[in-house]
Order: C-alpha cells, then sequence, then structure tokens
C-alpha cells in the first residue's frame, strides 16, 4: 500500500513538474509577439474617469485581462494583492461597458485601477493577443518581465521587488 501511495505521489510531481514546464515554454513563445518598447504613454484614463498618471520613480504592473477570460478570474486576486503594493494599472480588454465592468470588480471584490479598452486599441498597441498578459516595467519604463498566462502572487511579488532594484 505505502509503495502505491509513493508512486502515485511520484506520479502527481511528475505531472505538475511537466505542466509547469509547458506553461512557462508558451508564455516564453506568446511573449515574443509582445510590444518590447520603452513604455511611452504616461496617463491613462480609468472607468472613473479619472486620469492615471503613471509615475517615474517606481516600476509599473500592466496587467491586460478580460471579464470572460477563466484564467484571469483566477489571477484577479493576485492582482488584487499586487496592487496595494506596488503601482498597478490593468487593462481590460472587450470586457463590455465601464458599467459591466464596475460590477464584475464589485462581485468579485477587487479594487485595483482598471481601464476599460473596449476597442481593443491598448491591446492591438501592445500587441497582446492571450489573456491575461502581464508586463512589468523598470522606473525607467523599460519592459523587463512579461508573463503571458496565469502568474502567482509571489512570482508576481518577486518580480516587482527585482524591478524595483
Amino acid at each position: 500500500m505505502k509503495e502505491k501511495i509513493k508512486r502515485y505521489i511520484k506520479e502527481i510531481v511528475i505531472f505538475l513538474v511537466i505542466i509547469t514546464v509547458l506553461a512557462n515554454v508558451i508564455s516564453i513563445y506568446k511573449s515574443i509577439e509582445l510590444n518590447k518598447q520603452p513604455l511611452n504613454i504616461n496617463e491613462i484614463t480609468l472607468i472613473d474617469n479619472e486620469k492615471y498618471i503613471f509615475t517615474r520613480d517606481k516600476p509599473l504592473l500592466i496587467h491586460f485581462w478580460a471579464s470572460w477570460c477563466p484564467t484571469c478570474k483566477l489571477e484577479a486576486s493576485n492582482i488584487d494583492f499586487i496592487s496595494k503594493k506596488f503601482e498597478v494599472v490593468t487593462i481590460a480588454v472587450k470586457s463590455g461597458s465601464d458599467d459591466e465592468v464596475e460590477e464584475f470588480l464589485a462581485a468579485n471584490n477587487l479594487t485595483f485601477n482598471v481601464a476599460n479598452d473596449d476597442s481593443g486599441f491598448f491591446a492591438k498597441k501592445f500587441n497582446i493577443s492571450v489573456f491575461p498578459t502581464t508586463l512589468i516595467y523598470d522606473k525607467d519604463r523599460n519592459l523587463i518581465f512579461s508573463e503571458v498566462g496565469y502568474t502567482s502572487t509571489v512570482g508576481l511579488y518577486l518580480r516587482m521587488l527585482w524591478a524595483d532594484l
């Protein structure tokens, strides 16, 4: 019986390692297509019609997501946590009207800054084709990390700390 349990645990660990490696390979492949130019926008209009001005003295995380994306919903609490500690702007792509995006945020207890990209303008500008996609810029607005797909809170937190060095 113990041998059987050990074998199952070993198979589960191998499966998880393979899935992790595969997810990272897919992320790297999809990241090739992203716009890697330094960030050249200084402000964005949020769904509450406030202008959000990007600061220049700390790193910035820009997160592209969609309300219809199941992986985005799973990752939303990670982004919300990071937004309380770092500069974060999220862009909801083709997720309905501002009111619909606000309803989604309220229903999921999310408080991060959101710009509504209902036309897909910003997604095109950054060459985003898969959701979620997370871009991390250093304080000079150079892209230093990109992640396509799910990212853990710990992974995001460590990347933001690194970007702040």
